[in-house]
């Protein structure tokens, strides 16, 4: 039984609508998933909603409903969100299901029946905002960060998880295993949250002040922290419990936001299946923000840009384009309208778009429709088989290491040579020539140009799927299914029929 390639998002919060955050962070997933994909590999690749919690409850308070309904309605908002980007994940797992409710609770009984929770009682201080508990430790020259929101201080009885006793293990596990967070400086914030001493983690909320959870299975009065239930979805949507778990786990990748690497998913995750005896993910994939001039975008402050409203306008695969383009992995990176309209109208329209219209424009005109087989090879066209030898496997080698960006300007950069080998060829002056080698370098031309175009749209189709397949269809080729066999420069196309000309992205300067 061999095991599958699995790759998992963070959940979502069923707090408030997706915005740019959650889009990109499908996407990248996607990327990785589509690229391993056609590199031959088997994948598995999850997301999902978080559900419960303290803030879905008084959401649901404030508008007189049942906390389930406004999670109804956001898990159709998300899982719509996926479906309109092209987000090709094989699960869709909500905290509400039975499915993980059975999960939870087992893992629950089983630390519980091993002494590793126990009951105590509590007197401290509680982030509403981050549904957590804090210490004096957190505030900043005596007041509390904004990012805690209200903080008020609780008195009352809990059940605790003995998450201090791995504080040294997982400080060795991640220092000897310096591959384990990407990028690798992430692991040094990891290091420093762990410089001072772990409490023990608080797994339970009394149900008179919140019922909204799923029960702890050895005391009914009580209900599971939201962060403790929504890390364990990665083993429930993995087939915890079954033998599809063994084909899935550990997880390869975990795609994460910066800003829940420490502690959630760096420090309680680790530890968690550490006390479970089940192996580590492999590797955290820790991405960065988007940024409106130079601030984090936020709900709070306005900067919120719905990604339907992009799609809707410009299409899926330009708005992947765009974000996978701009954001080097980790890194923060800036969004607005007028960069995103740059990008499209430059890269998309001006480039990619203009050559196949004219490809096929002039296929249809000088080739009678038909794609060309290539009959001569002069200095024109050994230097696009030069430029094409030369980036395809470094083009590879971007995408099996995350640099998605410099993958993408090096595609573009082929296909602005292609555009250039256009302009030097100028077949729509050969095609008024009545020489014979002239014909044989406009047959040339529009085989090197389909050629070309289709080597392009194979590396391209793990971010542009939608927009690979139309070119190949528009060159008579075959779907891509997989690398093999696709990225080397050939003639299969010869003899096939050129489709009708079409503008792939029209441009739109709202």
């Amino acid at each position: 039984m061999s095991k599958q390639f699995l790759i998992t998002t963070a959940i979502d919060y069923a707090n408030g609508s997706p915005h740019i955050g959650h889009a990109y962070e499908k996407i990248l997933t996607d990327v990785i998933a589509r690229h391993k994909r056609l590199s031959g590999v088997s994948v598995q690749f999850i997301t999902g909603l978080d559900e419960h919690g303290q803030k879905v409850q008084m959401s649901a308070e404030k508008q007189g409903v049942e906390p389930i309904e406004i999670c109804d309605v956001l898990a159709v908002e998300f899982q719509s969100l996926c479906k309109r980007l092209n987000v090709s994940n094989n699960d869709y797992i909500r905290t509400t299901e039975t499915r993980h409710k059975k999960v939870v609770q087992s893992v629950l009984q089983q630390l519980f029946d091993q002494g590793q929770i126990y009951k105590a009682d509590y007197n401290g201080f509680y982030s509403i905002r981050q549904e957590q508990f804090v210490t004096e430790k957190e505030r900043e020259n005596g007041a509390w960060s904004e990012i805690y929101g209200e903080v008020i201080e609780v008195t009352e009885s809990n059940y605790f998880f003995k998450l201090s006793q791995y504080q040294d293990w997982l400080i060795d596990f991640i220092k000897s295993n310096e591959s384990v967070i990407y990028p690798r400086f992430r692991s040094a914030d990891v290091l420093n949250f762990l410089k001072e001493p772990l409490n023990d983690l608080c797994i339970s909320r009394p149900k008179e002040r919140l019922s909204w959870g799923i029960e702890l299975p050895f005391d009914s009065g009580f209900v599971t922290y939201v962060w403790f239930d929504a890390l364990v979805n990665y083993i429930t949507a993995s087939g915890y419990g079954s033998e599809t778990f063994k084909e899935n786990w550990p997880a390869d990748y975990h795609v994460i936001g910066k800003d829940i690497l420490s502690p959630p998913h760096a420090v309680y995750w680790p530890i968690m299946l550490k006390a479970l005896g089940l192996e580590m993910p492999k590797h955290f994939l820790v991405h960065g923000w988007w940024l409106s001039s130079g601030s984090k975008m936020s709900k709070s402050d306005g900067h919120v840009v719905n990604p339907l409203d992009l799609i809707d306008t410009y299409g899926p695969d330009a708005f992947r384009y765009f974000v996978i383009r701009e954001m080097n992995v980790g890194q923060d990176s800036e969004f607005s309208l007028d960069l995103f309209q740059s990008r499209y109208n430059s890269d998309l329209a001006n480039d990619l778009g203009n050559l196949v219209s004219r490809l096929l424009n002039m296929g249809q005109r000088f080739a009678d429709g038909t794609i060309p087989k290539s009959s001569i090879k002069e200095a024109e066209e050994l230097t696009v088989l030069a430029h094409w030898s030369e980036l395809k496997d470094r083009i590879f080698d971007l995408y099996e290491n995350f640099q998605f960006h410099k993958a993408l300007e090096l595609t573009f950069a082929f296909i602005a040579e292609l555009n250039r080998y256009t302009e030097l060829r100028a077949p729509w002056k050969l095609a008024k020539s009545e020489f014979e080698e002239d014909k044989q370098r406009l047959a040339t031309t529009l085989a090197y140009m389909s050629e070309g175009l289709r080597l392009s749209a194979v590396i391209l189709s793990p971010v542009m799927p939608d927009i690979a397949a139309k070119v190949l269809k528009l060159l008579d080729a075959e779907p891509i299914n997989a690398y093999e066999g696709q990225l080397e420069w050939g003639d299969s196309l010869a003899g096939g029929s050129f489709g009708e000309k079409m503008i792939l992205f029209p441009k739109n300067e709202a």
